[in-house]
């Protein structure tokens, strides 16, 4: 158990390492097993934050993302969260004013995640695979950028399916419709 920790900690530590040292544009702590982003991480990276804009937390055990997390990496312009355990996200994600594409497929969320509407920069949020029911249709409709739209495989409410062109100038993709079954 604390062999695979250890293993586990320094392949974050290496993948950040990484990123610093060569100053690149990303920094990838997919399937690291992380439940929360590490504290340490901030410190390490203080000098390259802002040239981060893409990151990918896909496939580890989040429940969840702190603000500061979101300040920190301000200039971000992807963001993969696929295949963990949110339900929410903070308030301050309304302030990456640079974010084009988000990722949370394969998560927790019961009810879109309000804070994305105010993303101006947002052009396709992956919400495939959750617990979605219901999707704020007028907010959703005047995201200017908004390109795709993706809540296949979620339970939404027959009121998305009523999102169709010419109201929304997105992509709208959804499971097709159960058939009601005959008596």
């Amino acid at each position: 158990m604390h062999k695979r920790m250890g293993e586990a900690v320094a392949r974050v530590a290496r993948k950040v390492n990484h990123t610093v040292e060569n100053k690149t544009d990303s920094l990838d702590l997919a399937n690291c097993k992380l439940m929360t982003f590490p504290v340490g991480i901030y410190k390490a990276m203080r000098s390259v934050t802002e040239g981060i804009h893409l990151i990918s937390l896909a496939n580890n055990e989040l429940k969840s993302l702190t603000g500061r997390f979101i300040t920190t990496f301000s200039q971000l312009r992807e963001l993969n969260l696929a295949g963990n355990y949110l339900h929410r996200l903070p308030e301050e994600v309304t302030s990456l004013l640079h974010l084009r594409a988000i990722n949370l497929s394969r998560n927790r969320f019961r009810r879109f995640p309000e804070p994305l509407a105010a993303v101006a920069a947002l052009e396709t949020i992956d919400l495939e695979e959750n617990e979605i029911t219901e999707v704020p249709v007028e907010k959703l409709a005047s995201m200017a950028s908004l390109q795709s739209l993706n809540l296949r495989a979620n339970p939404v409410g027959p009121e998305a399916r009523l999102l169709v062109r010419p109201l929304v100038p997105f992509d709208l993709l959804l499971s097709p419709e159960e058939p009601i079954p005959k008596a």
